[in-house]
């Protein structure tokens, strides 16, 4: 009898220990290389969009042409979200998370910082998510140290804001002096910008007198502007890397009254600054088509899940806009 209950017990100690590795195993499963995840029923991939700052008209538009592209494809499920402003990486990294929690099949990564990003999509990687990178190009060395290969869908930030550069030196001629208005120096569409803008300076004869970041941010344009007026008060012209702080700089230059004496040249063709385009405030921006951006990640990104490839860069367009052109 004791023999028999000793056997009884080991049978179920036997199927209690095999019941536990199965779930371990159906567990570790969801985190491998995507092969652990449940299909769901409908067969519609979850896509998860990450996006800079949703207080940016630019990342607005971004969030609204992606939904209308999903609804249109209506082969899978969309879900956007931003941060609270242009430097929360930290919001950004728990996107990232939630997207691993609820097992997303494809990420689209606006990244706020081009290294800082790079480890938590290695996580999304792992966990057998296909990765997008959008607007903002991830720093290649992190990628390389981090053995990801992840497209990227975006325009030639460089060769933009070279352009609307050129417009401004047109306008202000050989020997005029301008200052650079830079992004969040994390952010490698930051330094292309300023690079670009420095290019066109050099090409049309202009001086750059001083360059500083105001992280993107229309508060902080207002102040770091204020200050070069005051520091360098002959200053014609502002190359500034976004619309966003283009909107500080011409509050800027009209407290300074300085307003028709300092043009701004810009970048992203928000409908906030159409009115400075207008009336000759600002003489350039950069369509870089937001919209139509995320709509190509998610694209990139649904061929990916599918077991497609994408070449290493999928380049967007950029458009100059002047004056003539804000109607």
């Amino acid at each position: 009898m004791n023999r028999k209950l000793s056997r009884a017990a080991a049978v179920t100690s036997s199927l209690l220990l095999a019941a536990a590795l199965a779930g371990c195993g159906q567990e570790g499963g969801s985190t491998a290389a995507g092969g652990g995840k449940d299909k769901k029923k409908d067969g519609r991939p979850t896509v998860c969009l990450i996006m800079k700052s949703l207080g940016n008209e630019f990342f607005q538009t971004m969030q609204k042409g992606a939904e209308e592209h999903a609804k249109k494809l209506g082969t899978l499920d969309l879900k956007t979200s931003g941060i609270q402003n242009e430097t929360d990486i930290d919001g950004q990294v728990a996107a990232i998370n939630r997207c691993i929690t609820d097992q997303a099949d494809a990420l689209v990564l606006a990244p706020a910082d081009s290294r800082a990003l790079v480890a938590p999509l290695g996580r999304a990687a792992k966990a057998g998510i296909k990765l997008v990178n959008i607007d903002v190009k991830l720093d290649d060395g992190a990628l390389k140290a981090a053995k990801l290969d992840v497209p990227f869908v975006g325009p030639d930030n460089a060769e933009g804001s070279r352009l609307s550069g050129e417009v401004l030196a047109k306008k202000l001629g050989k020997g005029g002096k301008v200052v650079i208005l830079e992004g969040n120096p994390g952010a490698a569409n930051a330094q292309q910008r300023k690079a670009g803008y420095e290019r066109a300076a050099k090409d049309g004869g202009l001086t750059v007198v001083e360059s500083k970041t105001a992280h993107w941010e229309t508060d902080e344009a207002y102040t770091v502007l204020s200050n070069m007026l005051t520091a360098h008060p002959d200053i014609q012209g502002v190359m500034s890397s976004n619309d966003s702080m283009t909107l500080g700089a011409v509050k800027a230059i009209g407290a300074a009254g300085r307003k028709g004496k300092v043009v701004v040249a810009s970048f992203d063709n928000i409908a906030a600054v159409k009115p400075y385009l207008k009336d000759g405030q600002v003489v350039s921006t950069v369509d870089q088509f937001a919209a139509k951006q995320a709509a190509d990640g998610i694209d990139v990104a649904l061929k990916a899940v599918d077991g497609g490839r994408s070449g290493a860069w999928v380049k967007t367009d950029v458009k100059v806009v002047t004056g003539a052109d804000a109607g």
